[in-house]
């Protein structure tokens, strides 16, 4: 089995930008896609754009920081289809690029709750529904910061250093399953987030996101047989 048809996918930060370009190419696979967010006029955009092409979805305005919202959305993801197939948990945000003596501590505990404490929680109350999958897929995305090699990235590269981590450790209890995480770096991709990080970089000469979403695809599709990886998304392209 190689698409993902019928698949249920829930992609998180499915607004915009890498999330948005993931939701649409899963869904031009075949799957239903559980679109989460925190903007709902984003979502119905994507809503739109993946029913014109003939796909469908859910939308589901949330914040991954919203501790009750967590434990409902996967009752409701019980009750409505049994499992879960592929989970993308895309969210997250830059904080602050600065020295660490000059960091304001509230961005640092929102970044790592944000990219690193999140994703916990989304594998924690989800897990259950991703092994009801006969060939479950997720993956998380994360980053070259992940390194910690650059210099005021501390925050940023901490969390994704620490997702890297926390998806080794998932995909090893599941090294005896049918089911396959991975995590995937983007690279400088033309996002608001690149803006932010980089204000004078040129972001027309960047790929775009929809340049590197086939690259979830392949993670996804029941015949993937990664696990525990970090890959660059231009070498799955």
């Amino acid at each position: 089995m190689t698409s993902c048809k019928d698949r249920i996918a829930l992609v998180t930060g499915a607004s915009r930008g890498i999330g948005r370009a993931a939701a649409k190419a899963l869904a031009g696979e075949g799957a239903h896609i559980i679109a989460s967010a925190r903007t709902q006029a984003g979502l119905e955009e994507l809503d739109d754009e993946i029913k014109a092409a003939g796909g469908s979805a859910t939308l589901v305005t949330m914040d991954v920081n919203d501790r009750p919202a967590l434990p409902r959305l996967a009752e409701a993801i019980r009750e409505r289809w049994g499992k879960l197939d592929i989970i993308v948990l895309n969210a997250g945000i830059l904080g602050e690029l600065t020295p660490i003596s000059h960091m304001d501590e509230q961005i640092w505990d929102d970044v790592i709750a944000t990219n690193l404490t999140a994703v916990f929680r989304m594998i924690h109350h989800l897990d259950p529904l991703f092994r009801q999958s006969d060939a479950g897929r997720a993956v998380l995305v994360t980053s070259g910061a992940a390194s910690g090699r650059m210099p005021y990235w501390s925050a940023y590269a901490a969390s994704k250093g620490g997702l890297d981590a926390l998806g080794k450790s998932w995909a090893a209890e599941l090294i005896n399953t049918p089911h396959r995480v991975n995590m995937l770096s983007p690279g400088r991709i033309a996002t608001q987030m690149i803006g932010q990080a980089f204000p004078g970089i040129d972001k027309s000469t960047l790929p775009s996101p929809e340049d590197i979403a086939n690259a979830f695809v392949q993670l996804c599709r029941p015949d993937c047989q990664f696990q525990g990886d970090i890959h660059d998304a231009a070498s799955l392209c």
